[in-house]
C-alpha cells in the first residue's frame, strides 16, 4: 500500500514539475523531482524499517523537508531561464479543471493549454512573428477611446500585442467597449485579455484566437532537419480536440464503482482476496461505494453545469479509479475555453465545493449516526477510518457532540460506518478544494475576489499554515507537500480587472470560514460541557 502512494504521489509530483517548472529553468525536471521526493521516500523508509508504530522524530521529519525545498529553489534559480528567453505568460490560456480526491490534488488542480504555437527545440526555428501589420496598427489605435481607456504604447510579442494605457472609467465598462471596437475591426481573430501588472496596472493583450474563422494561418521557419522529418512538408495544424467522451466517461465510471466498491469490502474487514470465492461480499461494498461516488459526481456536474451556464467548453466527469486503498483518487472535468471573467471563475469554482458539500453532509451525519465508538490505541489516527478522533477538526468535533457525543471522549476513537468514512473523505475532499492556492478550487475563488497579485501572497501565507498544522497532524505532511508543489498563481481570465459584487464576496468568505472550520482543531469548549 505504502508503495503504491509513493508511486502515485511521485507521478504527481513529477507532472506539476514538468507543467510549471520545465519551462523557467534549465535544471533536469528529474534532478528536481528526485530533490522534492527525497522527504516522502525518507518517510516511507523510516516506516518500513522502524514500523508503522514509531514516529519520526520531527527534527529529521522537518529538517529534511526544509533542506530539500531550500535545494530545490537553489537549483531552479541556478538554471533559471532569463524572462526574455521564457515562453510569454501575458497570454490567455485554455482552462481545464482538475478536481481528484485522495492525495492528488484537486484543483481543482488546473492545467492550462498553450495557445501559442510550441517551440519545438531551439528558439531558431521559432520565427518572432509580429502580429499586425503597420495599417493594421493603426486601426488598432482607433479602438481605444480616450475617454474609456487612454492607450500610451503597444509592445510586440510574438504573436501577441501588449497594450499599455490608462483606465478612464470601470473596468467592466472599458473591456466591453474596446472589445466591441477590436472586434469590429478584426473579427474573431484576437482573444481580447483584460488584466493587470505587479503594480496592479490595467493593460490589454491580444493573442491569436485558436478557434478564430477569420485570422490568416499563421507560420513558423524550421530548420532543414525539421524540414526533413517533415518530408519537406510544412507541419500541419492539429485536428480541434475531442471534448466529449461520453463512453469513455461512463467506462471509468463503472470501473470506479468496481474498485470503490472492493474498497468498501476492505473496509469492514473482508480481505480482497476471498472476494473470487464469495462475490456475494461486494454487495456489502456498495453503501461506500454509491456514498463516495455520489460526493464525487455531484461535485464535478456542478463544475460542469456552472461552465455550460457560461456556454463554455466542458467534458463530462472523467473518474480515476485506482485498485487499493480508497478505490479512486477522485474525479475532473476538463474546460477547453478561455475563462470570460472574474465572476465566470468564481461561479464555476465555488459551484463544485459546494454542491459536493451539501450531498457530503447528510451523508456524514447518517453515517455518523450509524457508526459505533471504541476504545483509542496507539494506531489512532486521520487516516484510521476503524480508530478515528475527530478533535482534530472543529465541523467534525461539531458534529459528533450533536450525533455521537460519547465519541468526544479522549479516551475513545470512532469507528466509522462505509457511509460516513465517504462523508468523511469528501469533507477532507472539500477542504482540498478549498485551499486558496493556485489551481485549486479554492485559488480559483480567491483569485477572482482580490485579484491575482493579492491571490499569490494568500496562497503562500497558506502553505505555512498547514506546515504548522503538520507538527500536530503528520498525516498531513503529503498534502503539505503537494501544495507546496504546486503553482501559487493562477491564470487570468479575459477580462480579469472587473471586480465581484458584494453577494459573491459574501459567498467566497464564507466558503474561507467553512476551510477554517474543517482544518481548525476543536475548541476545548466543544467537549467541556460534557464533562470530559
Amino acid at each position: 500500500m505504502t508503495f503504491w502512494l509513493l508511486l502515485i504521489l511521485g507521478l504527481i509530483t513529477y507532472n506539476i514539475l514538468q507543467r510549471n517548472v520545465a519551462s523557467i529553468t534549465n535544471t533536469p525536471i528529474w534532478l528536481l523531482w528526485a530533490v522534492m521526493m527525497t522527504p516522502a521516500t525518507l518517510l516511507t523508509l523510516w516506516a518500513i524499517v522502524m514500523g508503522q508504530d514509531t514516529p519520526v522524530p520531527p527534527v529529521i521529519a522537518f529538517g529534511t523537508f526544509f533542506v530539500c525545498f531550500a535545494v530545490y529553489w537553489w537549483l531552479v534559480s541556478a538554471g533559471r531561464i532569463p524572462p526574455s528567453k521564457q515562453p510569454d505568460r501575458d497570454r490567455p490560456t485554455d482552462n481545464r479543471t482538475n478536481e481528484n480526491a485522495g492525495s492528488k490534488p484537486t484543483a481543482n488542480t488546473t492545467a492550462t493549454a498553450n495557445t501559442d504555437v510550441q517551440n519545438t527545440g531551439t528558439s531558431k526555428n521559432l520565427k518572432q512573428l509580429r502580429p499586425i501589420d503597420t495599417e493594421e496598427e493603426h486601426q488598432l489605435r482607433n479602438c481605444f477611446n480616450w475617454s474609456v481607456y487612454a492607450l500610451h504604447s503597444l509592445e510586440y510579442r510574438p504573436q501577441a500585442v501588449i497594450c499599455r494605457g490608462s483606465l478612464r472609467t470601470n473596468p467592466e465598462r472599458a473591456y466591453a467597449t474596446i472589445r466591441k471596437n477590436i472586434e469590429s475591426r478584426f473579427g474573431d481573430r484576437f482573444l481580447i485579455v483584460f488584466q493587470e501588472n505587479s503594480k496592479n496596472e490595467p493593460f490589454f493583450l491580444l493573442a491569436p484566437n485558436p478557434e478564430s474563422n477569420t485570422a490568416p494561418p499563421l507560420t513558423v521557419e524550421v530548420d532543414e532537419a525539421e524540414k526533413r522529418k517533415n518530408n519537406g512538408k510544412s507541419k500541419s495544424s492539429k485536428p480541434s480536440e475531442v471534448v466529449d467522451r461520453p463512453l469513455l466517461a461512463l467506462g471509468l465510471f463503472f470501473v470506479c464503482l468496481f474498485t470503490t466498491t472492493a474498497a468498501g469490502v476492505g473496509f469492514i474487514g473482508f480481505e480482497a482476496d476471498q472476494l473470487p470465492d464469495n462475490p456475494a461480499w461486494l454487495l456489502s461494498g456498495l453503501p461506500y461505494s454509491i456514498a463516495l461516488l455520489a460526493i464525487l459526481t455531484i461535485h464535478e456536474f456542478g463544475h460542469f453545469f456552472a461552465a455550460k451556464h457560461y456556454q463554455l467548453k466542458s467534458s463530462l466527469p472523467y473518474f480515476i479509479p485506482v485498485p487499493f486503498f480508497l478505490g479512486t483518487l477522485g474525479a475532473f472535468v476538463q474546460l477547453r475555453s478561455p475563462m470570460p471573467d472574474r465572476k465566470a471563475l468564481f461561479d464555476i469554482s465555488i459551484a463544485g465545493p459546494i454542491a459536493g458539500f451539501i450531498i457530503t453532509l447528510p451523508l456524514f451525519i447518517w453515517g455518523m449516526a450509524h457508526s459505533t465508538v471504541v476504545e483509542v490505541t496507539d494506531n489512532s489516527n486521520l487516516l484510521n477510518f476503524m480508530e478515528l478522533q475527530p478533535q482534530f477538526s472543529a465541523m467534525i468535533s461539531l458534529i459528533c457532540r450533536v450525533v455521537l457525543p460519547e465519541g468526544l471522549d479522549p479516551s475513545k476513537a470512532i469507528a466509522l460506518h462505509p457511509v460516513a468514512i465517504a462523508g468523511y473523505l469528501g469533507i477532507i475532499l472539500t477542504a482540498f478544494n478549498l485551499m486558496p492556492i493556485g489551481t485549486l478550487d479554492g485559488g480559483h475563488i480567491v483569485h477572482a475576489m482580490f485579484g491575482r497579485n493579492t491571490a499569490r501572497t494568500i496562497a503562500q501565507v497558506s502553505r505555512f499554515i498547514m506546515l504548522a498544522l503538520t507538527l500536530l497532524h503528520e498525516e498531513l505532511f503529503l498534502w503539505t507537500l503537494l501544495l507546496f508543489l504546486m503553482p501559487s498563481r493562477d491564470e487570468p481570465a479575459l477580462n480579469d480587472v472587473t471586480e465581484l459584487d458584494n453577494r459573491r464576496d459574501a459567498l467566497g468568505l464564507g466558503c474561507l470560514v467553512l476551510l477554517v472550520t474543517i482544518l481548525m482543531p476543536a475548541p476545548k469548549l466543544l467537549s467541556a460541557g460534557l464533562g470530559f
